[in-house]
């Protein structure tokens, strides 16, 4: 039971440190900045980050290619899944 539960606990942060290195590699897109001006032309969603159970405002990510085939990664701020109704 200890021996699956570390296996899973490895898995991980295995697989949070791969997530890292791929969106904060050099080669790919740089990231911008969403604000209300913001042009948004999304033909295809490629990757969406997940959205953390918090109840505060939280920095959240998309992926996505435009209709002329340019990928872009966009960054913006998203209320948090981790509020209750009170």
């Amino acid at each position: 039971m200890k021996a699956a539960l570390l296996l899973v606990a490895i898995s991980g942060i295995c697989t949070s440190a791969m997530a890292a290195t791929v969106l904060d590699s050099p080669t790919r897109v740089p990231v911008e900045q969403y604000a209300y001006s913001t042009h948004l032309d999304i033909a295809k969603v490629v990757w969406m980050s997940t959205i953390p159970r918090s109840c505060e405002v939280v920095p959240a990510r998309i992926d996505y290619i435009d209709s002329k085939g340019q990928e872009h990664l966009l960054e913006y701020q998203v209320m948090g899944n981790g509020c209750v109704d009170g």
